[in-house]
């Protein structure tokens, strides 16, 4: 079958859709945002991620890497990555999981055998599956033949993009989801590629396009101070949701440090930019200018 590359599945997700919800996280995404939390998920291929605060100091790690990219230290153990081939023999012997791989080859079976033993709390919270990343449509052949399966096994099956794919990949992606989570960053071009490393117009002509073909969506936005939560932008969001006439739902999704650690374990701290949340004030504004407009808004996923 399919073969993709993941990096989690998180079981009982409750902010990822509606019910309790399997969550698969996809290898790679085509943003880099500057405040992302899943860092793990952007790069394409396998990374070797080391939680120093976890390092028993056995050094069984030391002895089992068989290119000496793992050294002993007075403290934890250090890891030269341009020698490391990702090969995860340090990984299998790290008995306190100090040591971790992101990223693993599945098949579409192997995922449906993990989703199949959470069916009955789907059935019973009107929950499913999310595929989520990362960028689910950055691997479509996987993503596709996955969600086919979901559809073929009567399991709710939402799709969280961030909407940057040609329209092509990502229609064949989107027609077979149920629900679309589709994030929504920055409306002014220059913004959005200062912040994120990528023009938004794909990503807007590519919503347009799901709402003229009436696909279920909830709009996604990530709110970060300073950065998108502006009067500007706010607004601008608000005008051109309402434009497009389908599209009713909508999620802030309110800034947090959780990445902060893992830019660390991946030895990318220079790549993680600290921001500061919007006040409770500030989310309650624009809360209430979401709903004034006649959307169905919500703080949370």
């Amino acid at each position: 079958m399919t073969k993709g590359l993941i990096f989690d599945i998180k079981r009982f997700a409750v902010h990822d859709g509606p019910g309790i919800r399997t969550t698969v996280f996809f290898k790679g995404c085509p943003l880099h945002c500057l405040w992302c939390h899943n860092p793990e998920g952007i790069a394409k291929g396998k990374e070797l991620m080391v939680r120093s605060s976890r390092c028993a100091r056995c050094y069984q790690c030391v002895d089992a890497c068989p290119r000496g990219a793992i050294t002993r230290s007075s403290g934890p153990v250090a890891v030269d990555r341009s020698k490391c081939d990702l090969c995860g023999d340090c990984v299998q012997v790290c008995m306190s999981e100090a040591l971790e791989m992101a990223g693993r080859a599945v098949t579409v079976e192997d995922v449906v055998r993990e989703i199949e033993r959470d069916r009955i709390f789907f059935e019973q919270s009107g929950g499913g599956v999310t595929l989520s990343g990362g960028e689910p449509a950055a691997q479509p052949d996987f993503c596709r033949s996955l969600l086919g399966e979901l559809n073929k096994r009567s399991i709710h099956a939402a799709l969280d993009t961030s909407g940057l794919a040609a329209w092509d990949i990502l229609w064949n992606c989107a027609s077979r989801a149920d629900l679309i989570l589709y994030d929504l960053k920055l409306m002014n071009e220059k913004k959005h590629l200062k912040y994120t490393g990528v023009s938004n117009r794909p990503v807007l002509d590519n919503l347009k396009k799901l709402a003229a073909a009436k696909k279920d969506i909830a709009v996604r936005i990530p709110l970060v101070a300073g950065v998108n939560d502006d009067k500007a932008n706010i607004q601008s969001a608000v005008g051109f949701l309402q434009r497009l006439g389908t599209i009713k739902k909508v999620s802030l999704l309110r800034y947090h440090q959780g990445g902060r650690e893992k830019y660390k374990n991946l030895d990318q701290v220079s790549s993680f930019q600290i921001y500061e949340p919007p006040s409770e004030e500030r989310m309650g504004e624009i809360l209430r200018k979401f709903g004034e407009a006649g959307f169905e808004v919500k703080i949370g996923g």
